[in-house]
């Protein structure tokens, strides 16, 4: 019993062990200045994760979310930037802030939707398709620019597009807005998993989806939506970073669906499917992001920095594989 509350804990533990560590080496670490830049950083890792968490949870993967993330801070800094050109009305039509923030969402949760209806309707394999469209998303954020990066975002109230920067750089009681939206991201996603039966079927077909499809869960239609889920939230951390930077670039994002699929992992959520929690992703993506930060302070190279993380994720995946064995030999001595 103590073992299992142990393995379960596992990510917290971690964390704990951690913050304590860098605290004691680096006095620059537990300031406020320091944690307040650490949490801003988390956040982005934790709202793309958190849509992760979905994908994972009933049994896919999603290679796509880091360019997804490009494509929309592209399509978002193009809307603002550049105006969208109407070559056959010879006019530029420039929307208010809210509608391209909109527009990019809805383009994040397209690109998701397109891959849902790869793998659930065309039995495309989750790791083929989402690497398709990964190409894809990027390839289409390198064609929308030219491969230049969209800058100055700020907007001209002439044309009724400011405001963009606040979603990266704004505040609100003292908190930077990146932190409110991956609270609100987290707490929803939560409500989901939880409290609904989107929540409960998601879990049922990453257990055992054939069990799941005979018990009468839709397994095609949850898959689908949970790649929406995970596309809107990668669209939603292009457009934070673009609006940090006040500038768009086409190679925003890339390797972010490493460091998303690290935290899920960290978090306690199995490869597998059906067992996980997005609480646990949340601690997971702190985990990542304390341990940057602490090695940084540290003054770490980047390259060892780069060698401890994938030691920490492969720590990760063998306390995972031994938590499930030691969870099946419990079962098999309760059934004696």
């Amino acid at each position: 019993m103590i073992l299992d509350y142990l393995f379960r804990l596992r990510a917290l533990i971690v964390l704990a062990v951690l913050v304590i560590t860098f605290t004691a080496l680096s006095p620059a670490f537990l300031t406020a200045g320091n944690l307040t830049i650490l949490v801003k950083h988390v956040a982005i890792n934790a709202i793309l994760a958190v849509g992760m968490t979905f994908v994972i949870l009933s049994g896919g993967i999603d290679l796509s979310v880091g360019s997804i993330a490009g494509l929309s801070g592209i399509i978002a800094g193009g809307l603002i930037h550049s105006g969208l050109v109407l070559h056959p009305l010879g006019v530029i039509v420039y929307f208010h802030t809210w509608l391209v923030v909109a527009i990019a969402l809805a383009a994040g949760a397209a690109v998701g939707a397109a891959n849902g209806l790869l793998i659930s309707q065309l039995r495309v394999a989750p790791f083929i398709a989402t690497l398709g469209s990964m190409y894809v998303a990027r390839g289409a954020a390198l064609l929308t620019s030219n491969g230049a990066t969209f800058p100055n975002l700020s907007g001209s109230p002439e044309l009724g597009n400011t405001g963009f920067l606040l979603l990266g750089s704004g505040t609100y009681l003292g908190i930077p807005l990146p932190i409110w939206l991956m609270l609100a991201i987290a707490a929803a996603g939560v409500f989901v998993a939880v409290r609904t039966p989107f929540g409960r079927r998601i879990y049922a077909v990453g257990g055992n989806e054939k069990a799941a499809e005979l018990s009468g869960v839709r397994v095609a239609r949850i898959k689908f939506w949970a790649y929406v889920i995970s596309g809107a939230c990668a669209a939603l951390v292009g457009l934070v970073i673009a609006a940090q930077l006040g500038a768009a670039h086409p190679a925003t994002g890339e390797t972010f669906e490493l460091n998303a699929i690290a935290a899920v992992v960290l978090g306690g959520t199995s490869l597998m499917g059906g067992r996980g929690s997005v609480g646990g992703t949340i601690i997971g993506a702190f985990v990542i992001g304390v341990l940057a930060d602490g090695l940084i302070l540290l003054g770490v190279s980047e390259f060892w920095q780069i060698v401890i993380k994938g030691l920490v994720i492969v720590l990760a995946v063998i306390l995972d594989q031994m938590q499930q064995r030691y969870a099946l030999r419990a079962a098999a001595a309760l059934r004696r």
